[in-house]
């Protein structure tokens, strides 16, 4: 059972029509017990950093979160801001982190040479993959992927790097470590390069 997390950021249905073509198995989980059953789980967010961890605080959902992912080795993927949050910290806020993976949010700062790039990153963009099995199984450099976002992921670890993305200046673009996994992208907007990372992630 695939559950996406609705603590009222990210476009939920968006992930649970892709899940539903493909057969699987799907619930939006609205409170705690909608996690009994889960087998994957699914962290969107979207917005600044500091507003997604009060909204996730608040929902009442965190501490079944963490003991599916961090004592039952769910596997969970964060989706762009919900990537974020895995972090310990982020430049945009003052709230910490969940602190799945070490790392930390940065703000782009573009070079001087870059003057044709704006900030938010926001388009279609490829991904460099260091690893293409499990989540990025049948992806490649010429995979695309939908991006909106001003902020990106440095992880401390550079084993946790699963994949990179240039705009500007290279950055992580997907982490892992152990069974958490975060992708910057937005993969329920991507056609069917999205379609294939999360029956990917089903798969894991």
């Amino acid at each position: 059972m695939i559950a996406i997390t609705d603590y009222g950021l990210g476009n939920v249905k968006a992930f649970a029509n892709v899940y539903n073509k493909l057969n699987l198995p799907v619930i939006i989980a609205r409170k705690s017990d909608d996690f009994r059953d889960a087998t994957k789980i699914i962290l969107p967010g979207v917005g600044s950093f500091d507003y997604a961890m009060q909204r996730l605080n608040d929902s009442g959902m965190r501490e079944a979160l963490e003991n599916k992912v961090l004592h039952e080795n769910v596997p969970v993927v964060g989706i762009c801001v919900g990537m974020q949050m895995l972090a310990k910290k982020s430049d945009e806020g003052i709230l910490p982190g969940l602190g799945w993976i070490d790392g930390e949010v940065k703000r782009f700062v573009l070079p001087s040479t870059a003057s044709d790039m704006r900030i938010p990153h926001m388009g279609w963009n490829t991904i460099k993959p260091i690893h293409t099995d499990g989540l990025l199984k049948g992806l490649d450099e010429a995979s695309r992927f939908y991006f909106l976002h001003s902020y990106y992921f440095k992880c401390t670890n550079a084993a946790d790097v699963f994949a990179t993305t240039y705009y500007g200046t290279e950055f992580e673009c997907v982490v892992n470590s152990r069974n958490v996994y975060g992708v910057q992208f937005h993969p329920e907007k991507s056609h069917g390069w999205g379609v294939q990372l999360l029956e990917n992630f089903a798969n894991l």
